[in-house]
């Protein structure tokens, strides 16, 4: 799975964050307080996005209102899942991760591991 290029990172961090349906307007204006953008980008990006499987749409009045079809976890995990395929040795792989992990995040890791059911 390829990764998000960055307009597409920032339109899908604004939905994620936003938590609710979204308009382009909206997105439009999050946007618009880092950056000078042009609704028509906006729209043709949410546009792609949609059709990637990353958004889902309906039409509300004259506009389509847009939400997040994953979570920004899903999306990481995903990521995570697609870098270990490319290894010969994913067992090795996972190994140099987790050697690299801060305390904080294995923490996080064994806290997860609790609650995975064991299959």
């Amino acid at each position: 799975m390829r990764e998000f290029g960055r307009l597409e990172a920032a339109i899908m961090d604004c939905v994620w964050d936003l938590g609710r349906p979204v308009s382009v307007r909206d997105v439009l204006t999050e946007l618009q307080k880092s950056r000078d953008i042009a609704y028509t980008t906006v729209m043709t990006v949410m546009d792609t996005l949609h059709t990637k499987g990353w958004l889902r749409r309906w039409m509300e009045g004259r506009a389509y209102s847009y939400e997040a079809v994953a979570s920004r976890e899903a999306y990481t995990a995903r990521l995570m899942r697609g870098a270990l395929a490319t290894s010969n040795n994913q067992a090795a792989a996972f190994v140099h991760f987790l050697a690299e992990l801060t305390p904080s995040e294995a923490e996080a890791l064994r806290q997860a591991l609790k609650i995975v059911p064991q299959g």
